[in-house]
């Protein structure tokens, strides 16, 4: 079947490692099924993979991609929860200790065809494209999570994203929007300013600004070069929800703030199958839809890699198949 995959590992040019082309099917194991995939959605962890992060040069060539919706083997329409938990695990699947993505240990959604364990199968409310539905299992359950089950803040309260532009970030400021936060911003770019701002973000700054006031809650994905800026945002008892750090992980953390001011700093990975199916019916009666930067064919699949790689993304770059 034709794929997108990793055929080697490259840190310094991970596009260069980027391979399509025919692969043979790997059988399905016991408990899972097959889905005829008609999206997929490409996500920073796909880039991070092809540089060797969370893969093993003996587990090549190996499938990339997260994120799919398509068609089950009894014809229904389905949406793919990526985190792969341990069969015996019950409760949160991201507190499994053993969970995986697809792409990681198993074979990943860039293909005709993936394989996945029959309860990670969610059903596509008939509302949502499938590209839209495709977008929604990493980064916009990511922020989904981070929102609304790790931040303690409620509508009304004002929340700052770091970074414009992004999956994660434009999902944000999306759902929160709709859920009735006051949404704040900041990125160096001035068009993604510009453009958050038509999202619905009630404000958008330069990376470190000042803000006009503290904010009940920052959402955390850029990481070591935002950290300090996150930290001196905060209202005191206020929260940082961190999910990401794509400038790096190596942060300077004021430990007196965080405990004279009551700070709360919460980590928050990914989001359950529970939540998956929440956050489609959320985006079913809000109207709500995530924010597509390109449709490109599977075949072209190096031309969104290669955007991602450059930063010359806004919102999600999807693959039909």
């Amino acid at each position: 079947m034709f794929a997108a995959y990793a055929a080697r590992l490259d840190p310094e040019d991970p596009v260069a490692a980027l391979a399509t082309g025919d692969l043979a099917e790997r059988d399905v194991p016991p408990g899972w099924t097959s889905v005829e995939v008609r999206a997929s959605a490409l996500n920073h962890h796909d880039l991070w993979a092809l540089r060797g992060v969370g893969l093993r040069a003996e587990q090549l060539p190996m499938i990339l991609g997260c994120d799919a919706a398509g068609v089950a083997e009894d014809g229904s329409e389905v949406v793919v929860h990526a985190v792969v938990s341990d069969p015996d695990w019950r409760g949160d699947e991201t507190l499994d200790p053993r969970r995986s993505l697809l792409s990681e240990r198993h074979p990943g959604t860039f293909a005709e065809r993936v394989a996945v364990p029959r309860r990670n199968l969610v059903p596509k409310p008939p509302g949502l494209s499938f590209a839209e539905a495709a977008c929604l299992p990493t980064a916009w359950l990511t922020a989904y999570r981070m929102l609304f089950s790790q931040s303690g803040v409620t509508p009304g309260g004002t929340v700052l994203v770091q970074g414009a532009g992004g999956g994660v970030s434009t999902a944000l400021v999306v759902l929160g929007r709709a859920a009735g936060y006051r949404m704040w911003v900041t990125s160096r770019d001035p068009v993604k300013r510009e453009r958050v701002g038509e999202l619905g973000a009630d404000a958008a700054y330069e990376s470190g600004a000042r803000l006009p006031e503290r904010v009940d809650a920052v959402m955390e994905t850029v990481g070591a070069a935002t950290w300090e800026h996150s930290l001196r945002s905060l209202r005191p008892g206020g929260t940082v929800v961190l999910s990401g750090a794509t400038s790096g992980m190596q942060a300077v953390t004021e430990l007196n703030r965080v405990f004279f001011l009551q700070l709360r700093v919460v980590g928050s990975t990914m989001g359950t199958r529970d939540e998956l199916a929440s956050l489609l019916r959320f985006c079913e009666v809000s109207g709500v839809r995530p924010v597509v930067d390109r449709t490109l064919a599977l075949s072209e699949a190096r031309d969104g890699f290669a955007a991602m790689a450059r930063g010359d993304v806004f919102g999600k770059v999807v693959f039909t198949v």
